[in-house]
């Protein structure tokens, strides 16, 4: 991991590399995690993957059983709030902001981030 992430977070593998994560996670789908408790939305885009808290911000519902779209956005599938995938930001400001989670791609596996 890098340097200046090492510190602030506790790295779980969450598979042996982005082959595996991109056949478990196909593009424009998402997956449900648990870390450390903590219930994960994991996202695979055009962009690469990304991981942001399941509970929608506005009610709750699992992010994890919504969409994604062109615009690297999660959907939830309650109220189609839209979440950016990269920092969280409900795009109408209808709610609170997603909690992201960095991940990171490494020779040996595809890592999420939770703060220590």
């Amino acid at each position: 991991m890098p340097d200046n992430l090492e510190n602030k977070y506790n790295w779980h593998k969450v598979y042996a590399s982005a082959e595996e994560a991109a056949q478990q996670v196909p593009l424009r789908k998402l997956q449900q995690l648990e870390l450390n408790g903590k219930q994960i939305c994991f996202a695979h885009t055009q962009t690469g993957f990304f991981a942001v808290e399941d509970a929608c911000p506005h009610l709750g519902y699992s992010l994890s059983r919504g969409t994604t779209n062109y615009l690297n956005e999660v959907i939830c599938p309650w109220h189609s709030h839209r979440f950016n995938l990269e920092n969280g930001r409900e795009c109408k400001y209808r709610s609170r902001n997603a909690v992201t989670y960095p991940v990171e791609v490494q020779e040996d596996g595809v890592y999420i981030g939770i703060p220590k």
